[in-house]
């Protein structure tokens, strides 16, 4: 029971954890201001404004360079890190994202003709370049307030 006290009394833990539960709020506040409905599973699901994939990389990076300095190792390799993932997030993911919408409309078209046991595939898995950014301007903030 003593390593889960000690992941959460982790500064590093803490602040990727709330970063990414504040940008999971954000989303279900979102959906329901725009899309006018209650959408509880934006809590767990992926894509969507803000990324919380950015949010959380970029909490700890800046977490990391706050207490061991902008220029240390440990900083370049958490900052590439972060570049990889949120690359990933708004590029390979954006992309089967993407093709999940070609590929729903293909199902779609094909089901209005004949049946076909097809389930649809989930087409929210990417973020735009910009909701990767405010991701990442949220995980920095979060990481300025809650580190030193």
């Amino acid at each position: 029971m003593m390593v889960v006290k000690d992941i959460f009394s982790n500064p590093y833990f803490s602040v990727a954890f709330l970063s990414w539960f504040i940008a999971q709020i954000a989303k279900v506040v979102l959906t329901l201001v725009f899309d006018k409905k209650l959408n509880l599973y934006r809590m767990v699901g992926s894509g969507g404004m803000p990324s919380s994939h950015a949010a959380i990389v970029m909490a700890v990076t800046t977490a990391v360079g706050l207490d061991f300095g902008f220029d240390s190792g440990l900083f370049a390799v958490s900052l590439v890190f972060s570049l990889v993932v949120m690359y990933d997030a708004s590029g390979v993911r954006r992309a089967v994202g993407k093709q999940a919408i070609i590929l729903n409309t293909m199902i779609e078209d094909l089901y209005k003709h004949r049946h076909i046991g097809q389930q649809k595939m989930k087409e929210l898995v990417g973020h735009t370049p910009y909701e990767v950014f405010v991701g990442a301007l949220l995980g920095i903030l979060m990481a300025n307030i809650m580190i030193k």
